[in-house]
């Protein structure tokens, strides 16, 4: 039986740094079947054009930047493969990924194959810190067929990637826009399959105001993903309950923190000070949890902490957005 084509999909923006070793990687790879690689900039405005167009047998593409969902679905529509894969500019995959990948597809009913994460950068402190929360998640969470996957890898059937829609372009920035993909296909009728030995090294964010600020950003996306699906707001998998329950709790402490200090009555000051400690308490038991170094651990869970409020914040500005929004249509 001959090996399926594949297409491998990677939206760019401004990733001089990453894409080469990404190219590289996915040159490397053991599949001796079609491979073709299509690279979509989505407006860089520094190098990243002259290092993609120096991979003579990459595919490149440019287009104003719009976003990465965007770019995936151009990518998409010019592909050939009759398997797509996506990974993305700062993931470099390991040489059996698209091998391993395929496997599981030989089940008809699987329409989606994800894959894990690796650490391309384990120098950093916090990267390293991050990467041990997403193997806690993929190792203690996700289930051998999950609701959703990440857009940072997985492969996909182009006609089932076509028939849901692809990506949906509302989501402008890289939040919520795989979930909903995810949940476009498991409403179709297909299973995810959670290929947790299929690795990208993935560069993970080390600077720590850029990090609570992307952590920002994907709570306001989360909350239109909710409007969209609100069947899942009780968690996919990946998401939990620490997740779920740092949203009340962070509301309750501001809000009873506002109401101490405009001088309410010793309730709100109670409340603020309990859910401020269960907080606290959440952050330190899943520090030592997660982090295999001990001496990390004080650090990730500030870390935590500081996302859980950015986190909410985020989430709050979204739905007070998305509601603002659908209101307006239905006027």
């Amino acid at each position: 039986m001959p090996e399926p084509s594949v297409s491998v999909i990677i939206p760019a923006y401004n990733c001089e740094q990453t894409i080469a070793p990404a190219l590289e990687a996915i040159s490397a790879q053991t599949y001796n079947g079609p491979l073709e690689v299509i690279v979509v900039d989505d407006g860089s405005t520094d190098k990243t054009a002259s290092v993609i167009q120096s991979f003579k047998k990459v595919i490149y593409i440019h287009q104003d930047n719009t976003g990465p969902a965007t770019a995936r679905n151009q990518g998409a529509h010019l592909a050939r493969g009759e398997i797509l894969f996506f990974t993305d500019a700062d993931c470099v995959p390991e040489p059996q990924w698209i091998e391993k990948m395929l496997k599981p597809l030989q089940e008809p009913q699987i329409g989606v194959v994800a894959g894990s994460y690796g650490i391309a950068n384990p120098q950093e402190r916090l990267a390293y810190c991050i990467h041990q929360e997403i193997c806690f998640r993929h190792q203690s969470l996700m289930p051998q067929y999950p609701k959703a996957f990440g857009s940072y890898n997985f492969c996909i059937r182009r006609n089932i990637f076509n028939s849901v829609g692809g990506f949906n372009t509302e989501y402008r920035y890289a939040s919520g826009e795989d979930n909903d993909l995810s949940y476009k296909i498991l409403k179709a009728g297909y299973k995810i399959y959670f290929e947790r030995n299929a690795i990208v090294e993935h560069f993970h964010p080390f600077q720590l105001n850029r990090y609570l600020k992307e952590q920002y950003r994907h709570g306001f996306w989360r909350a239109k993903m909710y409007f969209d699906h609100p069947g899942m707001t009780g968690g996919d998998n990946y998401t939990f309950w620490k997740d779920i329950i740092e949203v009340p709790l962070v509301l309750i402490n501001l809000f009873s923190l506002l109401g101490s200090t405009v001088g309410f009555a010793s309730v709100p000051a109670i409340s603020c000070i309990s859910s401020f400690l269960i907080l606290i308490i959440i952050q330190v038991i899943f520090a030592f949890l997660i982090i295999k170094e001990v001496q990390f651990t004080p650090y990730f869970m500030v870390v935590m902490f500081l996302r859980a409020y950015l986190r909410t914040l985020g989430f709050i500005s979204g739905v007070i957005f998305f509601f603002s929004k659908s209101s307006k249509k239905v006027k």
